[in-house]
């Protein structure tokens, strides 16, 4: 079977959509989310859409097919949230490896049933590795600027379990996303080095994905692209993109800058537009796919897909706008130095 890099060389390929935006279709009330098994659980768990993956695997699986179906040729793990720092939330701290592996699984059956229904387009599941609820860049007390509600060492720690978890679920890639604190990505990334360095399995190819808040063009923790770029281009990822925040339309700039200085890969998987006054995305699947195809016949893609508002449909209106197109080439090292 080809491997993830061998189909890089060849094509666009296409990210899943929004994994919250499917779920809140299902309108799952609290007992949806309890299951059997946390029925009496005495904190209140709706909104852990991670926790899906062991109550309502079935509805986690179907969603995954729905994307595999509109040609997504990568799928992320239900796993934003699955670390004992944002488990706590829930007091399913304890949970946190279990999450990661019944999502992997979960993930894993889904694509293995579309690579072997065409084996000459094989299906990969990136591990989701979120950003977190905290971050170590910045205080969240006004008043303490120099407060932190978390260290780098329990980052790590946290991260490590999940990865972990993930590694035993089957994922074949790992997947850094939404970041928004760079320390928090580092966290990650030496988590992941660390992980394979103690355990001697094979490393699995690496994606980053930061996310740029808002029109100054920055992430969060105050980084420009380039900045950000530069801070985790040693970790030598499959790719590094940007995802999540803005529409298309807004992230158009961006995206050209890191076609120009990327060294690897580069992926984008904007929001459908920006939400409107009652939070929800109105950009119609054609939209989006008409910007993104601009992107495309430019060269500056490699993977591509949505984020926050996009469904299975505009997944499938991006793949057939940009299947047109070659896929973005990689620099010489030259290039770039």
């Amino acid at each position: 079977m080809q491997t993830i890099q061998d189909c890089l060389k060849e094509r666009i390929l296409i990210i899943d959509g929004a994994m919250g935006t499917m779920i809140q279709r299902h309108k799952l009330e609290e007992k949806d989310y309890r299951g059997e098994r946390f029925k009496d659980w005495h904190k209140d768990v709706k909104g852990n859409n991670d926790l899906l993956s062991i109550t309502q695997p079935q509805i986690i699986e179907g969603i995954h097919k729905q994307y595999l179906e509109a040609g997504a040729d990568i799928i992320e793990t239900n796993t934003f949230s699955s670390t004992v720092i944002a488990q706590a939330d829930y007091d399913m701290q304890s949970l946190a490896y279990e999450l990661n592996v019944a999502s992997a699984k979960c993930s894993k059956k889904a694509a293995d049933e579309y690579t072997a229904k065409n084996p000459n387009k094989p299906r990969f599941v990136a591990g989701a590795i979120g950003p977190l609820n905290k971050t170590l860049s910045l205080s969240p007390d006004v008043n303490n600027p120099g407060f932190r509600a978390v260290t780098f060492d329990e980052v790590v720690t946290a991260y490590y379990e999940q990865i972990k978890g993930l590694v035993d679920g089957g994922v074949d890639l790992l997947l850094i996303e939404t970041i928004f604190d760079t320390l928090n990505a580092k966290a990650a990334i030496y988590a992941i080095k660390k992980y394979f360095r103690d355990t001697n399995k094979k490393t699995l190819p690496v994606m980053i994905s930061g996310t740029i808040t808002d029109a100054s063009g920055r992430t969060l923790s105050g980084q420009t692209l380039e900045a950000f770029y530069v801070s985790v281009m040693h970790a030598k990822p499959l790719s590094i993109g940007l995802n999540c925040a803005l529409g298309a339309q807004e992230m158009r700039p961006h995206i050209e800058e890191l076609s120009q200085i990327a060294g690897c890969y580069t992926s984008a998987y904007p929001n459908a537009g920006l939400p409107n006054a009652f939070g929800e995305y109105d950009e119609q699947p054609h939209e989006t796919a008409h910007i993104i195809e601009e992107w495309a016949a430019n060269g500056w893609l490699n993977i591509v897909g949505g984020c926050c508002g996009t469904t299975p449909d505009h997944i499938k209106h991006i793949a057939d706008e940009v299947s047109k197109f070659q896929p973005r080439q990689l620099p010489v090292l030259e290039e770039i130095l």
